[in-house]
């Protein structure tokens, strides 16, 4: 076909800006293709990763509702599952807190000592990390390993965690039988709590300890 000038000149224009431009436009599209396919798969990925992790939760849940070795075998089973392969998954630090709890129940403290030693080390969240340490000090604490106890609640408490801190603190010092240091945490505990109705319990151990 034939073109008038001002047509070939068009076409010559074109020509001229895809051998400068033509290259990297293809890249620029490519790379936008890649991309939505990469987001697109990535979003794929979390939805299968969350509902395998949701999985092993629920098997979990199931487990501890349940009793017998087998149970307890299936409980770390999963627990150790989510702690490998979803140890971000929203799942894990609940699943964790639910394991340790069965097997507290169940006496079998040195299997809590692990999920709760994972939880304090690996969770990302600092308020996990706080009730992980928290509950972790009282299984210590059955277990009459003090300074460990002890170790789990040294430094500041953290926000929001000062009276829970102090009143635990207070039971491992009286098991070790120092009473005064005790009495301190207990009362650091009362100062914490204010009014609320959990004094009560903080003031029977005082006055318990006082009476002794």
């Amino acid at each position: 076909m034939a073109y008038d000038l001002e047509e070939q000149e068009k076409i010559d224009a074109l020509k001229a800006w895809w051998d400068r431009h033509g290259t990297l436009s293809t890249a620029i599209v490519l790379a936008v293709a890649i991309g939505l396919a990469g987001w697109r798969g990535w979003q794929w990925y979390e939805t299968h990763t969350a509902g395998q992790a949701m999985g092993y939760y629920e098997a979990l849940e199931s487990a501890a509702g349940q009793s017998g070795d087998d149970a307890v075998a299936r409980i770390k089973a999963a627990s150790t599952a989510l702690r490998t392969d979803y140890a971000t998954s929203g799942y894990t630090a609940r699943g964790i807190l639910l394991a340790a709890s069965a097997l507290e129940q169940r006496n079998d403290l040195e299997g809590a000592r692990d999920q709760l030693e994972w939880l304090a080390r690996d969770a990302s969240d600092p308020a996990l990390q706080a009730v992980a340490r928290l509950r972790l000090a009282g299984v210590l604490l059955s277990l009459q390993q003090y300074d460990a106890a002890l170790d789990q609640l040294k430094g500041t408490p953290p926000v929001g965690f000062a009276a829970l801190y102090h009143d635990r603190r207070g039971d491992v010092l009286a098991a070790q039988g120092q009473r005064d240091q005790a009495m301190e945490a207990w009362r650091q505990a009362l100062d914490s709590l204010g009014g609320d109705p959990a004094a009560q319990v903080v003031q029977l151990k005082i006055d318990a300890l006082n009476g002794a």
